[in-house]
């Protein structure tokens, strides 16, 4: 690639894969020299940088060595938890402007200290067990998302979820939390010197186990949208310590009000800011790079631009992807904003246990949350992965 102008912002962005599309894509329309860093070298965000690095978000000394050889004016990590302390260290060390420093970082992206905080503070959260009891979670402490979780309903099942969390964790340990039956949500918001905004809670429809918790569908507006809900998810933040930047907040609505199953400290990687900016009119994907790069962000007054808005993730049958279909005809649906695939032919699906194996997803308005996830489903639908 050339070298930058020098009038240009250089930007390091950690991760390039379908997570991290919707800020790439942000920083090419702000005219920023990005550099995308990720181990996959088929990773789909390359395409919106301006150069790659085949570097692991979760190698902290490459990825530092990689942020000062390119002098860059800030570092970001959305879409995945861990990378997101990796920035904020190499940032501290660096001078960098960041949202959050490395202490926080640490709370954030390590589910046992988490749940220390939050005791702490009273956020209400589910029971951590000394003794798994099905039905109960078993999780890696220190995995983002469904990595290393198992919903285990039978004692049968416990000896298979341990190993699962003992083997994705990076200290060797697990945590076993109560199961709290209920529907599951999400608050996408964003704190600006200490003062929390709340920009969209969206309900997470998952699939039943084997892929539990594996959301299929974010959607707005939430029917199980509360005040209690939105407070449940600043006083998650709060706890943390979390004065600047985007939070992501998972919460499960149980017969005993709102328990915080996680919180990230990053922007969702379902393209939840895209579906905030549908929304809202809040360029959430701004916001993460005005905090990246110093820059005093404005959350202005929100609005309600449709009544329904969603995002529907799409999979395909296991095999070796040959070809995929339907793409213009997805993308004509009324209502449809934005169609991604995220698998090239060659790659081979597997079964979604963890989410991992999306095939993409699908934007989509409406004049209600029902309108909005049937045209969502009939571009999905006009999407055919061929596979052998």
């Amino acid at each position: 690639m050339e070298g930058a102008p020098h009038s240009r912002q250089r930007l390091l962005v950690l991760g390039a894969g379908p997570a991290q599309i919707g800020l790439l894509r942000a920083a090419r329309e702000r005219d920023l020299f990005v550099i995308a860093a990720d181990r996959d070298p088929a990773a789909p965000g390359f395409a919106y940088a301006d150069k790659r690095a085949l570097v692991s978000t979760e190698d902290e000394p490459g990825i530092d060595r990689l942020a000062r050889a390119e002098n860059v004016h800030g570092i970001v990590a959305p879409g995945a938890d861990w990378p997101v302390g990796v920035a904020a260290r190499v940032a501290e060390r660096l001078g960098l402007p960041h949202p959050i420093d490395g202490a926080t970082a640490a709370l954030a992206t390590t589910k046992s200290r988490q749940r220390e905080r939050f005791a702490k503070a009273g956020v209400p959260q589910p029971r951590l067990l000394e003794e798994p009891v099905p039905p109960c979670v078993v999780k890696a402490p220190d995995r983002q998302g469904q990595r290393g979780l198992t919903f285990v309903r039978t004692e049968a099942e416990l000896p298979a979820a341990i190993e699962a969390a003992i083997a994705a964790s990076r200290n060797g340990t697990y945590i076993v939390e109560e199961y709290v039956d209920g529907p599951e949500v999400t608050v996408n918001a964003v704190s600006v010197d200490g003062v929390f905004h709340s920009l969209a809670v969206t309900d997470r429809l998952t699939a039943d186990p084997p892929a539990f918790g594996v959301a299929l569908a974010h959607v707005w507006p939430c029917v199980y949208q509360t005040q209690s809900v939105i407070e449940t998810a600043q006083a998650a933040a709060e706890a943390l310590g979390m004065r600047n930047g985007p939070t992501y907040t998972q919460i499960r609505v149980g017969a005993n009000g709102s328990r915080v199953v996680e919180l990230a400290a990053r922007l969702g990687g379902g393209h939840d800011a895209e579906l905030v900016e549908a929304v809202t009119g809040v360029r959430l994907n701004d916001l993460a790079l005005d905090f990246s790069l110093g820059i005093e962000p404005c959350v202005y007054q929100t609005q309600t631009l449709h009544g329904g808005a969603c995002v529907l993730f799409l999979l395909a049958p296991e095999g070796e992807l040959r070809v995929v279909e339907g793409r213009e005809e997805a993308h004509a649906v009324e209502g449809v904003l934005d169609v991604r695939i995220y698998r090239e032919p060659g790659h081979v699906f597997g079964p979604l246990l963890r989410g991992a194996d999306r095939a993409g997803a699908v934007l989509a308005v409406g004049g209600s949350r029902d309108e909005a996830l049937g045209r969502a489903r009939a571009a999905a639908d006009a999407i055919r992965f061929v596979v052998q």
